[in-house]
């Protein structure tokens, strides 16, 4: 690998990814978080998507989880369209932090620093 960032880059995809697994472990009421309750509302509590909606919330949460773990390895082993994955997972992730942006608001962040820095990289290190 030509570009250390990567690595960094890589760091904090996984890291993010971790993050998810955390949020979707609430909205699957696996476990509570004393700043992350269990509730069933979405953008601000203004629309309640019930139990049902969101346990599914919680499964796009944790595959999330898995597309970051899999854009991290993508771009330390220098996958040629590791963009393209991470953007989707990125921006699937910004969806689902928007809905939920009283508790994810630094995912919120996140997710658009990482759009705007994944364009930033080179290939030619």
């Amino acid at each position: 690998m030509s570009n250390p960032f990567l690595y960094v880059a890589s760091a904090v995809l996984g890291l993010h990814g971790l993050v998810h697994l955390l949020g979707s472990g609430v909205y699957l009421g696996v476990f509570e978080l004393a700043a992350f309750e269990y509730q069933t509302t979405l953008l601000a509590g203004t629309v309640d998507v019930g139990d049902v909606g969101i346990r599914v919330f919680g499964l796009l949460w944790a595959a999330t989880a898995i597309g970051f773990a899999a854009s991290a390895v993508a771009v330390v082993a220098e996958w040629p369209r590791w963009r393209i994955l991470l953007g989707a997972v990125t921006g699937l992730s910004l969806l689902l932090t928007g809905l939920a942006v009283e508790v994810a608001y630094a995912g919120f962040a996140l997710n658009l620093a990482l759009l705007m820095g994944m364009f930033a990289v080179t290939d030619s290190g």
